[in-house]
Formats: structure tokens, sequence, C-alpha cells
């Protein structure tokens, strides 16, 4: 845990009872704060009680003694309208911040040159965040990852001089981080997301950027208008990625042919053939993750085995198996059509399991990549809307439930007689209207892919 002890004696609200708003209070209390914590939600109120927190109604509190509010990320700061908490403290003058801000203060305090990876885009940063951790550790480091990605930030050990911390940061994070400085931050892409949460497309990247431009080295992938602009306003040091492009200023990388090159043109990592990186998304993550970590000193000799060895991101274009010539990939992390373009342009005749709740556009923004589609097997709520938009371009079979398209692909798959045969569970959609979250859904297909019959290919 990170005590927050730059809150000591001070009183705080605290609205938001989840996993990261508890590990919050924990971290407050530890630091010497006096929290007076809250959440809409009877059940988080109760969770909190059994685990000896006090709760109090911030609709009955006395806000002229809070030093700020500290709000969970996944709370309405700004759209579709604020939160009511946060009315409250803007109408008491007082900051509103979250966990990541409170981290950033105890580092500004304790070591203010600690090791400080922070890492956003609307895809990739995950991998791109377990890639970096990985390649830290591997070569020995003392590494802590945290923030977006499994566990919350103040509950992660104190930043040290000797102690690296690699931080995935959503925009509702980066919005509530008005310190955020991170030795070294990553911007991988931008696309439209989380739009209801900001307003406009030009807010989200507003948002964004704030995490490079804070950053002593920025690290912008720049194959999108948005991320190209930020990098252009960025003044201070940075390193431009690009993906099958060419660099043209300095500090530029460029990745190509599973390759990533200096601005010099020397080759800095090799990625083709590693099972977990496979695609230009993720020769873009790898490069992202390698800037990192040449800049903490790590040698091109560490920086290639811990690429190797890296073992990939459950649910995130992940090899789970192959049945004769048939591989199957789970990639149910893919919760819109952009992610599920990265899995379909690393394949070929792909089976694709694909649906659920559907995201706006759906799937019609993947119709140039129809072509490496064999069949479709659609799941879900969406499953109406999607045979309407593949009808015609794309065979398909609505399934309805997960065991049935996995195993209407693995069977179909198996007798195509083609070269190599890829099912592919990628939905494009978030999944809701079948599984809690994502990693259910993932979890259960490789389950389902564990249990079909026929011998594993060598």
């Amino acid at each position: 845990m990170t005590p927050a002890t730059t809150f000591a004696g001070r009183k705080v609200a605290l609205f938001g009872l989840g996993g990261s708003g508890l590990a919050t209070v924990r971290s407050l209390l530890a630091g010497g704060a006096d929290v007076l914590a809250w959440d809409d939600n009877a059940g988080s109120r109760d969770r909190a009680r059994e685990q000896g927190i006090t709760v109090t109604d911030l609709n009955e509190a006395d806000w002229s003694g809070f030093t700020a509010l500290v709000l969970a990320p996944g709370v309405p700061l700004t759209h579709p309208e604020p939160h009511w908490t946060v009315g409250l403290a803007q109408a008491a003058g007082i900051p509103i911040i979250g966990d990541i801000e409170i981290f950033c203060r105890e580092r500004a305090a304790l070591a203010p040159d600690a090791p400080f990876v922070a890492i956003t885009g609307t895809n990739g940063k995950s991998t791109t965040t377990a890639l970096t951790a990985h390649l830290l550790r591997h070569a020995g480091r003392d590494v802590q990852m945290g923030g977006n990605i499994g566990t919350a930030i103040l509950s992660l050990e104190p930043p040290a001089a000797n102690r690296v911390h690699v931080v995935e940061l959503s925009s509702f994070q980066i919005d509530l981080t008005p310190s955020l400085k991170p030795g070294v931050g990553i911007l991988l892409n931008l696309t439209p997301d989380h739009l209801d949460r900001h307003g406009t497309m030009e807010n989200y990247a507003a948002i964004k950027e704030r995490l490079v431009m804070g950053a002593d080295l920025a690290v912008i992938g720049v194959d999108d208008t948005y991320c190209a602009a930020i990098a252009g306003r960025r003044a201070g040091e940075r390193i431009r990625l690009h993906v099958e492009g060419h660099g043209d200023a300095a500090g530029d990388y460029t990745c190509a042919a599973g390759t990533v090159r200096g601005p010099d043109g020397a080759v800095i990592a090799e990625v083709s053939g590693i099972p977990s990186l496979l695609g230009d998304h993720n020769l873009q993550n790898a490069a992202a993750a390698v800037a990192a970590a040449i800049r903490l000193g790590l040698s091109s000799e560490e920086i290639a085995a811990g690429l190797r060895s890296f073992p990939g991101l459950a649910h995130r274009m992940e090899p789970l198996r192959r049945i004769g010539k048939t591989l199957f990939v789970n990639d149910s992390k893919a919760t819109n059509a952009d992610s599920t373009e990265k899995a379909l342009l690393a394949f070929r005749d792909i089976h694709w399991i694909v649906g659920g709740k559907a995201k706006e556009g759906g799937i019609e923004p993947l119709a140039p990549l129809f072509d490496r589609v064999a069949h479709a097997y659609l799941i879900g709520a969406s499953s109406d809307a999607f045979a309407a938009t593949l009808e015609g371009r794309v065979p398909f079979t609505r399934c309805g439930t997960l065991e049935a398209a996995t195993e209407a692909a693995a069977q179909a798959a198996g007798a195509a007689g083609t070269e190599s045969p890829v099912v592919l569970l990628s939905p494009a959609c978030a999944s809701y209207d079948q599984f809690p979250n994502f990693e259910v859904r993932g979890d259960r297909f490789r389950a389902l892919v564990a249990a079909l019959p026929g011998q594993a290919e060598a």
C-alpha cells in the first residue's frame, strides 16, 4: 500500500466505494487523513462497512471543512451531467481529484525522481502496460504495475528511487489528475470512445494529451490525426511512433515487417515470430514499451529476451490452442470495431465469432476486411444488426450463444481443408447482454476450446 501521507491531518470527502475507492480510503486512513466516504449504491456502502470503513452521507456533510473531493473514475465529472458531489465540491471551492493524483502527490513528496511510466490511448494500452512491466521485471527491476489494469494504484508499494511504477491510465483517471508528470508518458492512438462522458472527440483528445504534455519524455503514436497534432504541439523531448511509415523528424521510430527501427534506421527490436505480439498494432505497442525500457536503462539484450518471453495479455489476441491446422484465438477484450480491426488484420481464413451488445456504428467500419473472413458466427443481442451488415458480403450463421458458435466454428474450420484456419473470438461488442464483463466471456471461450476433442498439434 501507498499511505497518503500528503493528506495527514486533513479532512477529505470521498465518493465511490468500488475496488479503487476502497483502496483509496485505506490509503488515506493509513496516511492520517480524516475520511468521510459515501456511495449512492447501498450494496457498496454495506461492503465498505463490512471492511470497517465508516460511511457518511455526504449530502448532509459540512463541505467547508474538506480539503478535497476524491472521486472514483467511473463517476461523471462533466458529462452527461456532473455528479451531485461535483456540484457540492465546486460550490465549496475545493479541488476534485482521483487516486492517481494522490499517488502523484506522494511521489512528488517522497521520491520525485522515482521511475514512473504512464500509458494511455484508446486501444493497446493494457498490452503496452503489461509488456513494459514485463520487460523491466525480466531484467530484474522492482516493478509495480496497476492503475486501470489490475491493481488500484494506491494498493501498490510507495514510490522509491529503485522502484518503477508502470501505470495504465484511462481518460477518466487523467481528468482527475491535475499534477500528472510521469517520467515517461505514452500515448498510443486516439479514436472515438467514451464520448458520452467527454461530450466531444476534441474534449476526449485534450484530456489524453495532458499525460504526454506533462511527461519528461513523451512517446506518441502518430498514425491518427489527433495524435499527430498532439505530437506537433509537444515542445519537449519526444519520440514519434510510425507503423508502416517513415519517420520525418528527429526521434522518430518506424515500425514495419515485425521490426522497430530508430531514427537512424538501426534495428531497435525484432517482434516478428513472437506469438503474443501478432499484428501491426502490437508492433506499435512493442515499440512504445521498448522506448520506455531504453529510457530506464535496459540493454538491447535485456529487451530482446524480455520480448521473446512475453506471455501476452489475457483476452487480447491470446493464442489458446492449435487443433490440427486450426489456431484458436481469444480476443474477448475487443469490445469495439476499432479493436477488432487489429485482430482481423493479423490473420486470414478467419472463422469469426462476433456479437454481443453492439457499440455505435456496429461492424460496418470493418467492411474493408471482410475478405479475410471465411465465415462469421453471430452471438448475442447484435445478431440481427450484424446479419444485415454481413448479408451478401460474408457467409454467416446465427448461433446465439458462445457455446454454439465455438462448436460450429471449430467443426467448420477443421473441415475446411485450408492451410491455416483461425477460429477467432473478437466480438466487436460489449459483453453485457450475456456476460458480466469481457473477462468472463473470454474465460468461457477458453474453457470451451480446452474441452474440444482433437489432438493438439505439437
